[in-house]
């Protein structure tokens, strides 16, 4: 069968595709817009620009955003996305993700009736919207095998399950969010190769942690927000893996603990911070605490200890 390409109006529930009706998913609201990360914003925004008009043929970039849990990939791809169109959608990827949910998902209703359920993937290209797929380093090679066509010149996808063949909106964009940890599988070469630039998301400054905590905080105590960012601000000097996410779980723990306890801010932080990331990274609210570094050897003196005390059983 081929797909219709018929335009889906943003209001419609539902749509028929070669006779087959689907039923459509809502867009996704977030109540927080990422704020700093402006050269991120820009390389986002240009992956999206539709092409000038002397070059109509080019397609869109689907890009991948690389970066530590916490930092605000997934809020930063939201609030370019919005820039361009109402219509956002985010599509959570886990290890146990099928094609049929990445796609079309049959559902016996009430009457013993198949009814089709497009996905938040599926939606976004039919009405030309926006698709954030999150933590897609966490789905397998099946599931993204379904989408190889999507994210080349083809610009569709096929569902086995309703027998229809999908194609792609003008306008639809994509993304993909990965964090970097360890992955439960490992994304195939010719994926990579389509999910094209790398749009790396790092740890902001003091000053830019303390602008994102009062954005996500607006009624935090001031002394907070100030003990909070400052730390982070040392944390990432260090590369400690240490979040603004994080950061906001401190703060709200921390007026929790100074109402129901009556202990002062810095009590209420240490206690926070210890139990949220750990006593050892909770050693960074002392500004002048620094790690212990283990001592380096110069070339010299490990040739001269690999000569002075050879393994037992050794050769000459």
């Amino acid at each position: 069968m081929t797909s219709s390409s018929a335009s889906v109006s943003p209001q419609q529930r539902s749509v028929l595709v070669d006779g087959v009706e689907l039923r459509l998913a809502l867009p996704d609201t977030m109540p927080i817009l990422a704020v700093g990360s402006e050269a991120t914003k820009a390389q986002l925004r240009a992956c999206w620009l539709k092409p000038p008009q002397h070059r109509p043929e080019e397609l869109p970039l689907s890009p991948r955003i690389l970066g530590h849990p916490g930092v605000g990939k997934t809020t930063v791809a939201f609030t370019i996305a919005k820039t361009f169109t109402e219509q956002v959608y985010i599509f959570q990827c886990t290890s146990d993700t099928r094609p049929e949910d990445l796609l079309v998902m049959p559902v016996i209703s009430s009457g013993q009736q198949i009814r089709y359920h497009a996905s938040a993937l599926t939606t976004a290209m039919l009405t030309g919207g926006i698709c954030i797929l999150d933590e897609g380093n966490r789905m397998s090679e099946k599931s993204w095998a379904s989408l190889a066509p999507l994210l080349d010149t083809r610009r569709y996808v096929e569902s086995i399950v309703a027998g229809i063949k999908i194609h792609a909106h003008p306008d639809f964009r994509l993304c993909v969010t990965m964090n970097d940890d360890s992955s439960t599988y490992e994304i195939p070469e010719y994926i990579l190769s389509r999910l094209q630039p790398q749009i790396r998301v790092g740890f902001p400054s003091a000053e830019g942690e303390h602008e994102i905590l009062k954005v996500n905080l607006p009624y935090a105590d001031e002394e907070l927000l100030k003990l909070v960012s400052e730390f982070l601000g040392r944390c990432h000097q260090f590369e400690l893996p240490v979040s603004s996410r994080d950061g906001v779980h401190i703060i709200r723990f921390a007026e929790r603990l100074m109402d129901g306890l009556s202990i002062s801010a810095p009590e209420a932080i240490q206690q926070a911070t210890e139990q949220i990331v750990g006593e050892e990274h909770a050693l960074f609210l002392d500004p002048t605490h620094a790690p212990r570094q283990r001592p380096t050897l110069s070339y010299a003196d490990a040739e001269f200890l690999l000569t002075r005390f050879k393994p037992r059983g050794s050769g000459n």
